[in-house]
């Protein structure tokens, strides 16, 4: 191949090793977009109807429970990954499956006591201990939030666990590990954000790459639970 000494148009020299790696993060995060979406249908097209859920709490925290199953499916099939980097949609599917009913009952506390200290906080302003209580409302809706999606990410690691065992496991290594919580939570916030603002390109984007950002995070706060406290 004859070369110019004019011609600055710039080359890319990518082996061939690396385009696959490329293309596995890029398969990875189309996938985990998708079952991400299609497994929480029903509450994403409500958000999409109604741009204040809190107007509608106890409609909107029985769609949310729906999040749960949707998570540990994603993690379970980020796990997957390790094995096979290009796992199919079937494979996550089958994590949705097998992970369901677990995720469910798991999930359901954390969203219920997060819900219950949302609706709190939006009715203290109006009375007197309202400024007292405030914080430590807010600190049980942090908690709850984080020990849900860590407990997500559990539950493909130890299908042997119970959902207590899960929980506690979960709520322990979000407090010890509370810088890794605070990252996952502002994570899954931008992300709600930029999904709200730009639904087709947020979709498209920004889930696979936050959701692998936040599984790798709670391994590693789960990796707390495993150690003895010093």
């Amino acid at each position: 191949m004859s070369t110019h000494v004019g011609d600055r148009r710039p080359r890319f020299n990518v082996s061939q090793g690396s385009w696959d790696l490329i293309w596995s993060h890029v398969h990875r995060v189309l996938v985990v977009n998708l079952v991400g979406a299609v497994t929480s249908l029903p509450l994403l097209l409500a958000l999409a109807v109604e741009p204040r859920p809190w107007r509608y709490p106890v409609f909107f925290t029985l769609l949310s429970l729906l999040a749960g199953p949707s998570l540990a499916a994603v993690f379970g099939y980020l796990r997957r990954t390790f094995e096979d980097e290009r796992a199919s949609v079937a494979e996550a599917l089958r994590c949705y499956r097998r992970l369901f009913r677990p995720a469910l009952l798991a999930w359901l506390p954390c969203t219920l006591l997060a819900s219950v200290a949302v609706i709190d906080l939006t009715v203290l302003p109006a009375m007197a201990p309202g400024p007292v209580v405030a914080p430590l409302l807010a600190v049980v809706v942090l908690i709850s939030v984080s020990s849900g999606v860590v407990a997500m990410a559990a539950l493909p690691d130890g299908p042997r666990a119970t959902v207590r065992q899960t929980l506690l496991a979960a709520s322990y290594a979000s407090v010890r590990r509370w810088p890794f919580a605070l990252a996952n939570l502002g994570l899954l916030g931008v992300a709600l954000v930029i999904v709200n603002r730009a639904p087709l390109l947020g979709l498209a984007v920004v889930p696979g790459c936050v959701l692998f950002v936040v599984w790798r995070n709670c391994r590693a706060m789960l990796a707390a639970t495993r150690t003895t406290p010093t």
